[in-house]
């Protein structure tokens, strides 16, 4: 009977998804507004700045990542119009579009409100470690592996919205977690591609759980995927269970296979660091 009740759920969502009846999250206006501006070749620094300005609160957070571990500035940075031109226009972008993603975390229904939360705190982890991991290990850019970090589990979110609209799913946590493993990653892609994301990042939601994946170079998806196994070490998650020593992103990034060289002192506390600065301050 649960069989069919999570297979039927299953066929359900995935019905809506064809007949694109499934509602999708659509980014936050100031991350929408600060991308036409980046996407913009004759707009600079000071049009940037005057958009974020006028959101005291995203230019808060932007001057505690400015004046974090994450950015490394030798002064103390108190102005956005000297933030932006520290970080640049498309650091500054991926971090608004990071930072206003935690609003879509939210919901009304508290067993659901609680998931999301849940989700987003995950995604903040595996963000920080995949943008510290980037710095040290790789020449790929830190802002875009924060940004692949906190997006690779996005597709979540409308299962989690359908849960809350229908009601059904809300007390049956079996069928829900198994919507969620069989159904988040196609819908992330589509998710990310309704955002126009690059493929890239679109590649991390529908690849960072294929451990087989062998690609030429390191790339963001390898990235995700030492994050992720990393967060589940020592656990008793099944991710736990997998061999990393078998796991070429591993060998691609140029770690060993095991928890120490990620374990190191430095590395752990820019992770923690770097989480950090993505909360909101208490």
């Amino acid at each position: 009977m649960a069989g069919n009740v999570i297979e039927n759920t299953q066929l359900e969502i995935e019905g809506l998804i064809e007949r694109d009846e499934l509602v999708l999250p659509t980014l936050p206006e100031i991350a929408l507004k600060v991308r036409d501006i980046a996407e913009d070749e004759n707009a600079g620094i000071q049009d940037l700045s005057r958009v974020l300005v006028k959101d005291p609160a995203m230019s808060a957070r932007l001057l505690r990542v400015v004046n974090s571990p994450m950015v490394r500035s030798a002064v103390p940075i108190t102005d956005i119009s000297t933030a932006i031109s520290r970080m640049g226009i498309d650091f500054t972008t991926n971090l608004v579009v990071s930072i206003a993603m935690e609003q879509m975390f939210q919901a009304t229904n508290e067993i659901i409100d609680k998931r999301m939360r849940a989700c987003w705190s995950h995604a903040t982890e595996i963000a920080a470690s995949a943008q510290v991991l980037a710095r040290h290990f790789t020449s790929l850019p830190p802002d875009q592996a924060l940004l692949a970090g906190l997006v690779h589990q996005i597709g979540t979110l409308p299962i989690l919205a359908y849960a809350e609209q229908s009601g059904s799913l809300l007390q049956d946590a079996k069928t829900l977690d198994h919507a969620i493993r069989a159904l988040h990653q196609p819908l992330g892609e589509k998710v990310l591609s309704s955002w126009d994301f690059p493929d890239d990042i679109i590649n991390v939601t529908r690849d960072y759980l294929n451990f087989d994946r062998a690609p030429d170079v390191a790339d963001l998806t390898d990235l995700i995927q030492v994050a992720t196994l990393q967060s589940h070490a020592g656990t008793s998650h099944p991710l736990a269970e997998i061999d990393t020593a078998t796991v070429g992103a591993f060998v691609r990034l140029g770690l060993a296979a095991d928890t120490e060289t990620l374990e190191l002192e430095v590395i752990a506390e820019e992770q923690a660091e770097t989480q950090a600065a993505l909360l909101p301050s208490m």
